[in-house]
């Protein structure tokens, strides 16, 4: 994918600093997210990327440091300043954050009816819309959260994100706790969803497999730093020794070698 300059980034963070007391979350951290690429921020648990993820979403503030999404400063902002943004964009948080007294296209409306002045009858039909855009099939939409496969709640979390036309698509492990069949399903419609939507995607994983089949660049968190930021390929060989055991693991080495295998 070509080069985008900052200025164009959708998300452009720069000397970022987060401390929890005396722990050093994030130190100088900077990277941006470029139009229309699907970018994944790694790391070891406790690294600080979903911390990061909150600061983008305006739900914690940093210590100092810029992040700016769409063009706007967002440290600092109150919820009414950041609501204009959270309408451009969707979030898919690792629980799926469903609301289980609500049906799956119920949850999907909730979203339409807070946002928009749409009648009933035309929020079930986006909301149905949504619903098959995910790849869930039209009778997911009556159920209960509590009634769908841990894969189907996860594409109903999906859907709700997509319920306003978002530009951005923040996704918070998005294969969490997924048998291999329901992540590599989540692995294409991650794609799919970009390609067909032009939407730009950041996300959040641990998953390997999703890396080298979904994302075009990857940053790597690690001791508060981002310790580099390249194609899996890229970063594959890179010499930094975090870098390198977090790619060389058995279970990165099986990841690459599946990857390679369908190419």
């Amino acid at each position: 994918m070509a080069s985008v300059q900052p200025a164009d980034a959708v998300i452009d963070i720069r000397g970022l600093n987060t401390r929890f007391g005396a722990t050093v979350v994030h130190d100088n951290v900077s990277l941006a997210v470029h139009p229309g690429e699907i970018f994944s921020l790694v790391g070891a648990s406790g690294c600080g990327k979903s911390t990061l993820l909150r600061e983008i979403l305006v739900l914690q503030r940093p210590q100092s440091g810029s992040i700016r999404v769409f063009g706007r400063e967002v440290v600092g902002m109150n919820d009414e300043e950041a609501l204009p943004l959270r309408r451009r964009w969707g979030v898919m948080f690792e629980r799926g954050a469903l609301f289980s007294s609500l049906t799956v296209k119920e949850n999907v409306g909730m979203v339409l009816r807070e946002h928009t002045p749409l009648g009933a009858d035309l929020i079930d039909e986006i909301a149905a819309i949504k619903i098959a855009l995910t790849g869930l099939p039209p009778d997911a939409g009556p159920k209960y959260p509590s009634e769908l496969s841990g894969g189907m709640r996860k594409r109903a979390a999906l859907a709700r994100a997509l319920a306003l036309d978002p530009e951005l698509l923040l996704l918070d492990e998005p294969t969490a706790g997924l048998d291999p069949l329901s992540a590599s399903g989540i692995d294409e419609l991650v794609h799919q969803l970009r390609d067909a939507l032009g939407l730009t995607i950041m996300m959040v994983t641990h998953d390997l497999d999703l890396l080298w089949r979904a994302a075009d660049r990857v940053a790597v968190l690690g001791d508060g730093h981002i310790l580099g930021i390249g194609s899996m390929n890229e970063l594959s060989e890179s010499a930094d020794p975090i870098i390198r055991e977090y790619f060389y693991g058995p279970r990165g080495r099986a990841a690459r070698e599946q990857a390679w295998k369908k190419k």
